[in-house]
């Protein structure tokens, strides 16, 4: 008796545990690793290109053994009434089930981002396998050719340009757009979009085929899209950029070339912990903020051939000097050109001014564009290096 309760109870727990029944064997599942979006032939359509992996190749690119054909990747596109149509109308060229759990990145096409990119968040934030770190750009260039472009020494291009913005991210030199802080920006009821930009550059130079040189092209990682609600409405520069990430990322670090107090030559300074204060305020009705930017740094490359320690103090001026004009730029884009509030100082009122915010908020976007902006930036030189002058060089 004993024995039959224990066969039934095991009985039982093997009827929850899971089985194979979902399982999916690589060989069945056509991998993509990043994903191009444009507008289609047809008004108001879309087209959807895909790179897709091919396993044992991508493996035998690495050192290990291969029966491919060499080749790291294929793409694939189709077009569609929508994303969920084009992706079904893959399967025309495909015969695998497009699988999106290794998507490294999404590209859109300038012109399908002016057109606007709701469809596109409403529908790879309900994709269940997509994940939610994936890598956002838009692309003056063909999204098709940009994600079938080899670049970096990463066999895989999705994968190149996800170490691209890793890198960046690190350098403080591009915008980390990705799906989840999209989704925030547009849940957001100020903030509004900035997406990073990728474009493709004729720099690159072939071991193989070096006569080549200037015709190859590569990806770069550079400026970003502001956007206001769901639609692009123009460029930030690399310049109007860096001033952008002092807003949007905490504790940025980056280099800046400044001008010899003596010559025309360039000093190098890095700057470390760059953090950005916003100070809110309401007066008469209307906004304003105070901005403050405060931030440590070193020389690393002296060029003016003299004594630093006696020119700390022009230094520290001629960086802040820099790094203001970076502020200043953008906040002129961001309010006189655009009018779109992609610095999230909404947000910082919202946080500071509750009731004040409430009855701003419904025409937020005069608001912004009219609010006075005070902007401070205070630099301190930590060292001037071990070597404060050098020998002439003749």
């Amino acid at each position: 008796m004993r024995n039959f309760a224990l066969f039934i109870m095991l009985s039982l727990l093997a009827a929850t545990t899971s089985s194979c029944m979902g399982l999916r064997q690589i060989n069945e599942l056509a991998i993509v690793s990043a994903v191009g979006l444009d507008v289609g032939e047809k008004p108001g359509s879309v087209k959807l290109s895909a790179q897709i992996m091919r396993p044992a190749d991508v493996r035998g690119q690495t050192g290990a053994p291969s029966g491919g054909t060499g080749e790291p990747i294929y793409s694939v596109s189709a077009e569609g009434d929508s994303i969920f149509d084009a992706i079904r109308n893959l399967g025309r060229f495909t015969s695998r089930r497009v699988y999106w759990a290794h998507n490294f990145l999404i590209v859109m096409h300038e012109n399908y981002a002016r057109r606007g990119i709701g469809d596109m968040v409403d529908f790879f934030t309900r994709n269940r396998e997509l994940r939610m770190n994936t890598w956002v750009a838009v692309t003056p260039d063909s999204p098709d050719e940009l994600i079938s472009t080899i670049t970096g020494i990463e066999v895989v291009p999705g994968e190149a340009v996800d170490r691209l913005f890793r890198y960046n991210m690190v350098t403080g030199l591009a915008v980390g757009s990705n799906m989840m802080n999209l989704e925030e920006q547009f849940l957001s009821s100020s903030a509004q979009p900035v997406i990073a930009k990728l474009q493709l550059m004729p720099r690159g130079i072939s071991n193989k085929k070096p006569e080549e040189h200037g015709s190859l092209k590569q990806v770069e990682l550079t400026g970003a899209a502001a956007f206001r609600e769901d639609r692009m409405v123009g460029w930030l520069s690399p310049e109007e950029t860096r001033g952008l990430l002092f807003f949007v990322h905490d504790y940025l670090s980056g280099v800046e070339p400044v001008s010899c107090p003596n010559n025309g030559s360039m000093a190098t300074l890095e700057f470390k912990q760059a953090r950005l204060s916003v100070y809110p305020s309401v007066r008469d009705k209307e906004p304003e903020f105070r901005i403050r930017l405060s931030t440590e740094a070193d020389i690393v490359e002296n060029g003016c051939g003299i004594s630093l320690a006696a020119y700390r103090r022009e230094l520290e001026g001629e960086l802040s000097d820099a790094l203001r004009a970076k502020i200043v730029a953008v906040l002129k884009k961001a309010q006189k050109d655009y009018r779109t509030d992609i610095l999230k100082l909404g947000d910082r009122l919202r946080n500071r001014y509750p009731i004040e915010w409430s009855r701003l908020r419904g025409r937020w976007t005069d608001a912004f564009s009219e609010a006075e902006m005070k902007v401070e930036v205070k630099t301190t030189i930590k060292s001037t290096a071990l070597r404060t002058s050098r020998r002439d060089i003749h």
